[in-house]
C-alpha cells in the first residue's frame, strides 16, 4: 500500500504569541537522558454518516487539524521551539524564534480503513509511512510534526511525532485535547497551559537522595541512550480475553492470598515469558521498568495545566534465575510492592539523583523490559469532529530505559468481533519471539488443571 505525500505546511499561531527570541529551561524530568528519543504514534478517525443528513460532505480533516492546530499553538508555542544541548551541562533547553511554526504534512491512500481493519493491528511498514519519523538533530530542531492522510472511504489518520523531553503521554493528551475542543467551535482552551518546569521540578538545594537509586540505576560516562542492538527487535500483538485474565488472578491469589491488578498480575506473567525466551544467562540482573504518574504526588500537586513530564520511572529487579523459577505470585507481589514507593520523597531524590550525576551516565542497563497501560489514557476524548479516535496505536520503541517495550492497548472500537479483554503489543529479539509465542501460549490454560 502506498501512502502518497502531497504537501507539508508550516503552521504558526493564529496570533503571534510573543516577539523576543528567547530560551526555556527544563525540568531534570524533561532531560532524563531516557527521554531523548521521540514518541510516535496514530490516531484513527471513521468517516460516520450524518444520519439526519446523509448528502453533507464532512470537512477536509487537514483543514481542521491545521487551523485548530494554529489556534492552539497561540497558548502552546513551546511545540513549534527547538531543542539545543547545553554547553555547560550538556542538557537539552528549548530556543523559541519569533515566527516558527509545526511542519504538518497532508497524505492519502486509496484504500478503505475497512479493508485493513481500521488499522488494529496494521502492517508495521505501511504505517510507519503515516507518521514521520526524523532522525539525529533533525528531531531536535522539529520536535513536533503532524501528518494527515485521508483515506478512500473519508476516514484518516493523525500521526504525531513528539520528541519526549517535551511532555509525556499525558501532556500530548492535554495539548491534543486542546486542540480537538477547539475545531469543534470552543471559544477558547478550557485549561491554560503551565511551563514553569525548571520551578515546579527542580533540584533541592543542597540536592539530597534518600533512595537507593544505585541499586538499580548505574553510572557510566560512556553509556549512550537506547543503544540499538545488531538487529531491531520485532513486534507481536496478542489477544489477552477477559477470561484468561480472571483466571490468573484466581491462580495467583490461591497462590498468595492477595489480589493483583491486571497490570501487576499480567505484567508479571509476560516479564516471565520475556526473560524464559530471550535465555537470559541465570546470573544476570534483569528488571521491569514502568512510568508511574506523580502529578497528584509532588507536594504541592503540580497545577491542572501542567503539560510537562509528569512521571517518574519505577524499577523491580530480579536475579533472572530467581524470576523464572519462583512461584509467579512472588513476582506479582515485586511489582505490587514497587508501588508504595510512589511518594513525593522518592520523586524529589529521582530529581536529585538526575542532578548529582546526570554528567556520569545513567544507565538502567540493557536488560530492562519496559512496560505501560494505554487502555485508560483519555486518547477516546480527542474529538476534532468525527468522534472520538477509533484506534490508537504506538510506534515508539523506547519506553522507560527499554528497547523492548510492551504496551497494553484496546480493540479498535469499529472491529468486529474484538470486544472481548485487550491486546498486548510485544517488541522482542526475533531468536526469542517463537518461543515467547509458546509461553503466551499458557496465558490462555493457566488455572484450568
Amino acid at each position: 500500500m502506498n501512502v502518497k505525500i502531497e504537501e507539508t505546511t508550516i503552521i504558526h499561531p493564529s496570533t503571534p504569541p510573543f516577539t523576543d527570541d528567547h530560551v526555556l529551561s527544563l525540568s531534570h524530568l524533561d532531560t532524563d537522558i531516557n527521554l531523548h528519543v521521540t514518541f510516535r504514534y496514530i490516531r484513527v478517525y471513521v468517516n460516520k454518516v450524518d444520519p439526519e443528513n446523509q448528502t453533507r460532505e464532512r470537512p477536509d480533516p487537514f483543514q481542521v487539524v491545521t487551523s485548530s492546530l494554529s489556534a492552539t499553538l497561540v497558548h502552546y508555542y513551546h511545540y513549534t521551539g527547538s531543542l539545543v544541548c547545553r554547553e555547560h551541562d550538556k542538557r537539552l533547553e528549548l530556543h523559541c524564534q519569533a515566527g516558527s511554526g509545526v511542519p504538518v504534512t497532508r497524505a492519502s491512500v486509496d484504500y478503505t480503513l475497512s479493508e485493513i481493519n481500521y488499522l488494529d493491528d496494521p502492517d508495521e511498514t505501511f504505517v510507519e509511512k503515516l507518521v514521520p519519523d526524523p532522525k539525529g538533530q533533525d528531531a531536535l530542531t522539529r520536535p513536533f510534526i503532524l501528518q494527515v492522510t485521508r483515506f478512500k472511504c473519508g476516514g484518516w489518520v493523525l500521526g504525531a511525532t513528539i520528541h519526549h523531553t517535551l511532555c509525556d503521554g499525558l501532556g500530548a493528551t492535554l495539548f491534543f485535547n486542546a486542540m480537538a475542543e477547539l475545531a469543534r467551535g470552543a471559544g477558547r482552551v478550557k485549561l491554560e497551559p503551565v511551563w514553569d518546569r525548571s520551578s515546579l521540578l527542580g533540584p533541592r538545594d543542597p540536592p539530597r537522595v534518600e533512595f537507593p537509586f544505585h541499586e538499580f540505576l548505574s553510572l557510566d560516562k560512556n553509556s549512550l541512550p537506547y543503544m540499538e542492538p545488531s538487529k531491531l527487535a520485532v513486534r507481536e500483538c496478542f489477544k489477552v480475553k477477559d477470561e484468561w485474565l480472571d483466571r490468573l488472578k484466581v491462580f495467583l491469589h490461591e497462590q498468595s492470598g492477595s489480589n493483583y491488578t491486571t497490570f501487576e498480575a499480567l505484567g508479571a506473567f509476560i516479564w516471565r515469558a520475556r526473560v524464559k525466551a530471550a535465555k537470559i544467562p541465570s546470573e544476570e540482573i534483569v528488571r521491569f521498568a514502568y512510568a508511574t504518574n506523580i502529578r497528584r504526588i509532588t507536594k504541592p500537586q503540580l497545577p491542572h495545566g501542567y503539560w510537562g513530564n509528569g512521571c517518574v520511572p519505577m524499577y523491580v529487579q530480579q536475579l533472572a534465575e530467581g524470576l523464572v523459577n519462583q512461584p509467579l505470585s512472588k513476582t506479582a507481589d515485586s511489582i505490587k510492592n514497587s508501588k508504595c514507593n510512589t511518594t513525593d520523597e522518592y520523586v524529589r531524590s529521582f530529581i536529585d539523583f538526575q542532578d548529582l550525576h546526570y554528567h556520569e551516565g545513567i544507565t538502567a542497563g540493557n536488560r530492562v523490559s519496559g512496560f505501560t497501560d494505554w487502555r485508560h489514557l483519555g486518547h477516546a476524548t480527542v474529538d476534532f469532529g468525527w468522534g472520538g479516535p477509533v484506534t490508537v496505536f504506538p510506534l515508539s520503541r523506547h519506553l522507560v530505559g527499554s528497547i523492548e517495550p510492551c504496551f497494553f492497548l484496546p480493540y479498535s472500537s469499529a472491529s468486529e468481533g474484538k470486544k472481548d479483554g485487550f491486546k498486548v503489543l510485544v517488541y522482542l529479539q526475533e531468536e526469542a519471539m517463537v518461543d515467547f509465542k509458546k509461553e503466551m501460549e499458557k496465558l490462555e490454560h493457566i488455572g484450568l488443571s
